[in-house]
């Protein structure tokens, strides 16, 4: 059996079976997670309608990869509901939760959670409770026995169960991040529910589509002599980004160093990091309008200092600007939205650090050579507000 090319006796010896595994699974996952979703779904859309009615606005949260999952579904929650949702870490919540909560207001808190059981997972939920009018609570999580998942509360909660597979059992987050993206992807759209299934279809097949045709591509890119990584992407295309770059970096043991930005953001200043070890990533969106921005961008970059390498990701090559080295998820018609294209988009950076983990001598299941971090982060010590 091989996995990304490579032999199963092959990856146990090098520490990468795992990893391997839990990223080449993720299209199977995500039909899956459709049909979870599916089952429940009269139930979830009766626990929505009643949270929307009541409540004053939505945070989306998590730590590390799953506070990234907002960042790619506020602007999906606010075009569905209409409510002002805010992605904001439970890192933030439990240190500064007056900004947050407010006994006047009543909140819908959206918490996603690979164990659900990091220190500040259940913290954050128990401000929350004490600290709004009410507390609607909608926990999204791939484990059965976690914190979160036995979360106490006497407001509403709704809890949705991945499939067990997508709880990765290897240190960086794959199936977990996009099984739990499209878990929230498909709550924001419950109320069109029906209209989701083609573009499910659609993006299990993009995701095969990588895997068939990308991996050798990836691999030689992951050879290649560089130090930094920048991602760039907006919109829901942004979070995207954001979890890219910790993949890599998670997954090289911060040998190699990661930035992301939004296209127009990284006019502002950050351009400067770019020189001749640099891989630039494009993340591009397949909105023609905001497309033309990125577009601008690239052409911009022809000007001052040249970067090793620009990497170009879009669902269509109409979407690539003559960006030379690209992944191209389809050459037909058909057209994923964009909040469903942010799930696609993060493969690439899965296998490039898959990879450029091996290329270093790392083993990818577990490449921390140090222990500075794990899979579950421990060691946080959580304090009484009073």
């Amino acid at each position: 059996m091989k996995y990304l090319e490579i032999e199963e006796n092959v990856l146990k010896r090098k520490g990468a079976q795992l990893t391997a595994e839990e990223i080449v699974q993720q299209p199977r996952i995500w039909n899956d997670i459709y049909n979870l979703v599916s089952n429940c779904k009269d139930r979830l859309e009766l626990f929505l309608e009643e949270a929307y009615d009541e409540v004053d606005s939505i945070i989306l949260t998590g730590a590390g990869s799953s506070s990234f999952i907002g960042n790619s579904l506020s602007g999906t929650f606010f075009k569905s509901c209409g409510l002002n949702t805010k992605a904001v870490a439970t890192t933030d919540l439990v240190t500064h939760p007056d900004n947050y909560f407010n006994k006047r207001k009543s909140i819908l808190i959206i918490s996603f959670a690979r164990s659900g059981n990091s220190p500040e997972s259940c913290a954050a939920l128990k401000l929350a409770d004490e600290m709004s009018a009410k507390c609607f609570h909608l926990i999204i999580t791939c484990n059965l026995q976690g914190d979160i998942t036995l979360f106490k509360t006497n407001n509403p909660k709704f809890l949705l169960l991945l499939p067990p597979k997508s709880n990765d059992q290897s240190l960086a987050m794959t199936s977990s991040y996009t099984g739990m993206l499209l878990v929230g992807t498909l709550v924001a759209k419950i109320r069109d529910f029906q209209s989701v299934y083609s573009q499910v279809s659609l993006l299990c097949e993009y995701g095969e589509r990588i895997f068939q045709f990308y991996v050798p591509f990836i691999k030689s890119i992951a050879k290649k002599d560089f130090k930094r990584v920048i991602f760039l992407g907006s919109g829901a295309l942004y979070g995207a980004a954001m979890e890219s770059h910790l993949k890599i970096q998670e997954l090289t043991d911060g040998k190699i160093i990661c930035k992301y930005d939004t296209f127009l953001g990284f006019r502002h200043g950050p351009k400067s990091v770019i020189d001749e070890t640099t891989l630039l990533v494009y993340l591009f969106s397949n909105i023609d309008y905001v497309n033309k921005y990125e577009k601008d961008l690239v052409e911009s970059m022809k000007k001052g200092r040249k970067s090793l390498l620009e990497i170009g990701i879009a669902e269509h090559s109409d979407f690539n600007p003559g960006v030379e080295t690209s992944i191209i998820f389809s050459n037909n018609t058909e057209k994923l939205e964009e909040s469903f294209l942010t799930i696609c988009a993060v493969l690439p950076a899965q296998i490039f650090g898959f990879f450029k983990s091996l290329d270093l001598g790392l083993e990818p299941d577990s490449p921390s050579a140090s222990g500075a971090i794990s899979r579950v982060v421990e060691g946080v010590s959580i304090y009484s507000l009073t």
